[in-house]
């Protein structure tokens, strides 16, 4: 298995990713979970795997300084797009996360690794360019695709053969991840490292809805439930992905 970058599913994953309630949850959830944290002061910030820039571009607007870095082609240019249109500056580098230690200059005050490791084909390798690129008082921004709450909703489908065979990666052109994080096994690879500090659910309910109660749903109102459950004992560990914020030791 090799890593799985965008390069022709680009306006898919526009469309499917942010063209909806998924999207907008994940954004809202991560805002939130930054607005507490971070200082009122411009920082320098390393977004990895950015995507089509949309965390970057919020973050540019809080008057941040941004370095955006993606492997696909089409996701970095439509991300340069996206600057352009909202008259936003950003650094761009077109290049998969092997090769950024090459490319980048010194440490990052915040740095944002959100749906990325879930594309690796070895995730945990990613993790010793994460702390090299963080400054010692930084932030790390980690989001990933939860295998727990991939297992939870094939017990409510009844996949039971599928769970047996231990089997939950996504098929090559399909958007779900090739490679569902377990929790436990990433916190304990973090620990050498980092301390996790705050954990959010993202999609804590939504995905588990079924599609006729989503489509009643007024999004003002779901937004408002997902941030107020995101922390929530019971459920945070259900959220389709998990959002830490970690301190380096």
């Amino acid at each position: 298995m090799s890593d799985r970058h965008f390069d022709a599913l680009a306006a898919r994953f526009a469309e499917k990713i942010y063209g909806g309630a998924k999207g907008a949850i994940r954004l809202a959830v991560l805002q939130a979970d930054l607005s507490e944290v971070l200082p009122a002061r411009p920082l320098r910030v390393l977004d990895i795997g950015a995507g089509l820039g949309h965390m970057s571009l919020w973050l540019a607007q809080q008057g941040h300084r941004v370095t955006l870095t993606e492997p696909a082609v089409p996701m970095i240019e439509g991300a340069r797009e996206r600057f352009a249109e909202a008259g936003c500056e950003a650094t761009f580098i077109q290049a998969p996360w092997q090769e950024l230690d090459e490319a980048l200059e010194g440490t990052f005050d915040l740095v944002v690794c959100h749906a990325v490791l879930e594309w690796l084909a070895e995730p945990q390798a990613i993790l010793s360019l994460l702390r090299r690129a963080t400054a010692d008082d930084g932030w790390l921004s980690l989001a990933f695709y939860n295998r727990d709450a991939l297992v939870y909703r094939n017990l409510l489908k009844g996949h039971f053969r599928k769970l047996r065979s231990g089997r939950l990666a996504g098929e090559r052109q399909s958007l779900t991840p090739q490679e569902p994080l377990d929790p436990r096994e990433l916190a304990a690879q973090l620990d050498p490292a980092w301390r996790v500090e705050r954990t959010s659910g993202v999609r804590v309910f939504h995905d588990y809805m079924p599609p006729d109660f989503q489509a009643r749903t007024e999004p003002a109102d779901l937004l408002e439930m997902e941030l107020a459950y995101r922390r929530h004992p019971a459920f945070a560990g259900l959220g389709r992905y998990l959002h830490w914020l970690c301190r380096p030791r």
